[in-house]
């Protein structure tokens, strides 16, 4: 193995240049591998300046940084890349020129830090060749096969720290907050900071819930001398007869942005006549300082993907399970993305606490 590539790929998370530094480390250190960075995703086999290299003195101090010194793009799919061509802008497939961009740097293997779109696109490269290996980034920890996807932690400390945040403002006020999180179709970070922020509901895409029942615990907390509530809501959930929100339609190029289910579940419990206000996280979720699990997570992924590298073994995907570091096939990964459990001790716990889940 004598060089290897880095590249990031859809959202940014917060880890991801934990798991850059980890890479370049090991792989000078202990293989004395050369390593270049692609910047913007697959984006950047293609582009002038797209290629950079990385050397120790480049990842000295990021290991706190949030974000990503190589740059991402959410809409790099090289199989479906906007060009304008004869003043109309069309669609083309450019997988084959990110296949020779790999071959002309004879790279020896190609880490892919991205969560499920990214990793889908990593493992179809790798049926034409590319030696690809993934590494599971999202804050929504919705990629199958592992425990933990780094960039979680962080989104759930953010989440529960906006609740904390809420409820003094809501208990002054007496009013009913609810807070819309991320998390797209796993209500993973919504039931995590929900239970730690000690929300009265939780409302995610695994559970359909019903209008009437939301609004029965906020008047029962009343009825109790509790003159405040708060709501955690995932933006993927739905009602039991409503169709997920969506701020944005999707296309070939773009999926479609969830959003707004939160405004609909407080503009529903206002005109019952309860108070309300709507807070949208939003990316601060995505931001700032990873927290130190993440960066624990996230440097021993990049250093298990370089080993993993120089066994010559492709198309796999390190993994946490059991809480140790593995790795798995990328089809085995991305064939059944990880959703909440309705059936957990997590679910169950929430509800021996009296949360409603607003199903029941």
């Amino acid at each position: 193995m004598k060089k290897i590539a880095i590249l990031t790929g859809g959202g940014d998370a917060p880890g991801l240049n934990a798991v850059i530094r980890a890479a370049v480390k090991t792989a000078i250190y202990e293989y004395g591998c050369e390593v270049i960075g692609v910047r913007n995703g697959y984006d950047g086999f293609i582009e002038e300046e797209g290629i950079v290299p990385l050397e120790i003195k480049d990842v000295r101090g990021i290991l706190p940084r949030g974000g990503t010194i190589l740059g991402t793009v959410n809409r790099g799919n090289p199989y479906a890349r906007r060009i304008i061509r004869d003043g109309k802008e069309v669609t083309i497939d450019v997988s084959d020129e990110i296949i020779k961009g790999i071959e002309r740097l004879k790279v020896d293997a190609l880490l892919v830090l991205g969560g499920d779109g990214t990793l889908h696109i990593a493992h179809e490269l790798s049926q034409k060749g590319a030696p690809v290996i993934g590494v599971p980034k999202t804050i929504d920890n919705d990629i199958g096969g592992t425990e933990r996807t780094f960039g979680f932690d962080t989104a759930v400390n953010t989440a529960t720290e906006a609740i904390d945040k809420l409820h003094t403002t809501a208990e002054s006020h007496h009013r009913v907050m609810v807070l819309e999180l991320m998390g797209r179709d796993a209500g993973f970070i919504a039931l995590h900071a929900g239970i730690a922020g000690g929300s009265d509901v939780i409302l995610i895409p695994e559970i359909p819930f019903k209008y009437a029942t939301v609004l029965a615990k906020v008047s029962k907390r009343v009825e109790r001398g509790y003159k405040f509530s708060i709501l955690a809501v995932s933006e993927g959930a739905k009602s039991v007869d409503g169709e997920q929100v969506f701020s944005r339609s999707g296309d070939e190029i773009y999926t479609p942005r969830l959003g707004g289910i939160g405004q609909k579940v407080g503009e529903f419990i206002e005109l019952n006549g309860f108070e309300t206000r709507v807070t949208v996280l939003g990316h601060l979720q995505r931001g700032g300082i990873p927290t130190p699990y993440d960066r624990w997570l996230a440097t021993r992924y990049g250093a298990a993907a370089v080993r993993l590298a120089a066994t010559g073994k492709f198309d796999r995907m390190v993994a946490l399970r059991e809480a140790k570091v593995t790795d798995i096939s990328l089809e085995e990964a991305l064939a059944v993305p990880k959703r909440v459990n309705v059936n957990s001790d997590a679910v169950l716990t929430a509800r021996n606490m009296g949360i409603s889940f607003g199903d029941q």
